[in-house]
């Protein structure tokens, strides 16, 4: 008998007829990219601290994690940014010793005009209006209010005098990147505080001890998330992380083969970001940076994350250079780096933004990876998409090999068997493999089939008669980033002779 079937026994004496399905060379591969998003929740939320939860709009995270949080803003800067992706959030509680922020938006004087207030807290715009004669202490009470009213709010106010006092709504170092400030768009915007009045504002500050991310990376288990956003960058948080990622016991390990990249995002000066930078090395992290946007990092990591991702999943090779970062409120032009900051950013690892007529870009997603173990420079991770490019060519050939040879034998090449047989050698995984990266090619994920082909290594191993080893040599493809030009004008071309 030299068919191999998988539940038809040899020995059926009954009549007649008898069929099984095999289904090993009718799989198709596709991915099911999901997104986590880690952030702090509120008592008010439905659902416990480090439970898993898929999340479909904004509206169900406020309802889970409770109004103004951290964790239901980053689902809604996602959502603003993807709509197809799937996501998966993980709450953490405040920290029990954890700190809130605080701020404050102080008026003087009294309105000789009418008008409105505009205030824009954590990016997002309060407005009350002004009548002739409103004091200060009238705008505080107003404004208060009317943040009060509007739950989304990371933070709670009260009004004290002439001033609006604001807490964050949660304990932690959150809340310190919770931006606050006074007529963001202007007077081109139609954003003047009314004659009479004066406002100052004191930055939200002095939030402090941030919950233990190692709760939410307990809870993710060995489950799929290829884009995992994190609210905090400091340093306790991102060592967990890389441990949680690397390539040793960590999700790109042979053991759990899990992949996935971290977005986080960073708010500060060029230098302070330049020196952030250089004390990181991870490929497996991306942190943006930019400066003076209303836009909290925590929820400019989520936007970031929702653009990327959304075009990491229809094609992991192609750059991200110029995708939209919807809901990202633009800095002052003054306070844009100039190319010299962000060719400085990106040699230390950090990701930059691009700010144009009030539009958010995409600029470069680079890595926090910059040297190799000996502290040499090594551009190997350099780029997000030659990470992604990895893990869905791994996939692929994984999803290709568990289907087509799930219980196969495994024999020299030469071996003379039977057509049917559930028989594998070196040189029909040798012809597997570059078919598939054939397929690969045609996609546009990798080139140069002939030197794959020339250096593809198919062999059984020495020590185990049951081990095939492989040598993979994909010549991943380049993307467009930089396109050089020698402009070598003349004043008059000389005439032909």
């Amino acid at each position: 008998m030299a068919v191999s079937f998988n539940k038809i026994p040899s020995n059926i004496r009954v009549p007649l007829f008898y069929a099984e399905v095999d289904n090993s060379l009718a799989g198709i591969y596709t991915q099911n990219l999901r997104a986590l998003l880690i952030g702090q929740r509120l008592s008010s939320g439905t659902v416990a601290e480090a439970v898993p939860t898929v999340v479909a709009t904004a509206d169900q995270a406020k309802k889970y994690f409770g109004k103004g949080s951290s964790l239901a803003r980053m689902v809604e800067g996602f959502r603003r940014n993807n709509l197809s992706t799937e996501i998966v959030a993980i709450a953490l509680d405040d920290a029990g010793s954890a700190v809130k922020a605080t701020g404050q938006i102080a008026f003087t004087g009294t309105a000789t005009e009418a008008g409105t207030i505009s205030a824009y807290i954590g990016g997002q715009r309060v407005q009350v209006g002004v009548s002739v004669g409103s004091t200060a202490a009238q705008l505080a009470t107003a404004l208060t209010a009317a943040i009060e009213a509007t739950t989304s709010l990371p933070v709670n106010a009260e009004a004290t005098s002439g001033d609006v006092d604001l807490t964050a709504k949660h304990g932690g170092t959150i809340g310190n990147q919770i931006d606050i400030r006074m007529n963001y768009r202007g007077t081109l915007g139609g954003e003047v505080t009314p004659a009479g009045i004066s406002v100052a504002v004191t930055a939200m500050a002095d939030g402090a001890t941030d919950p233990d991310i190692a709760d939410a990376i307990a809870a993710m288990g060995d489950e799929d998330y290829e884009y995992i956003v994190i609210p905090w960058t400091d340093t306790t948080t991102l060592d967990a992380i890389k441990e949680e990622m690397n390539d040793t016991a960590g999700r790109w390990s042979y053991v759990r083969q899990l992949f996935g990249h971290v977005f986080a995002a960073k708010a500060g000066t060029s230098s302070a970001l330049d020196t952030f930078g250089d004390g990181r090395n991870d490929p497996h992290v991306s942190v943006f940076g930019y400066y003076d946007s209303p836009t909290p990092a925590y929820e400019a990591a989520a936007m970031i994350a929702g653009s990327a991702g959304g075009a990491l999943s229809i094609d992991p090779a192609r750059p991200l250079q110029t995708l939209e970062v919807v809901g990202f409120l633009s800095p002052p032009d003054v306070s844009k780096f100039v190319f010299a900051e962000k060719q400085t950013l990106l040699n230390s690892g950090i990701s930059t933004l691009t700010h144009l007529n009030g539009t958010t870009r995409i600029e470069r997603c680079v890595t926090t990876y910059q040297k190799n173990a000996f502290g040499e420079t090594d551009i190997s991770y350099l780029d997000v998409t030659t990470l992604a490019t990895l893990a869905y060519i791994l996939r692929s050939m994984r999803s290709r090999i568990t289907q087509k040879f799930p219980r196969h034998k495994l024999a020299n090449d030469g071996t003379r068997f039977g057509d049917g047989q559930a028989i594998v050698t070196p040189a029909i995984i040798r012809a597997e493999l570059v078919a598939l990266y054939s397929e690969l090619e045609n996609i546009g994920l990798v080139e140069n089939i002939e030197a794959f082909k020339a250096n593809l290594i198919v062999e059984r191993n020495a020590t185990d008669p049951n081990r095939l080893d492989v040598v993979y040599p994909p010549d991943l493809i380049n993307q467009l980033r930089v396109f050089a030009v020698l402009a070598q004008f003349r004043l008059q071309y000389d005439e032909a002779a």
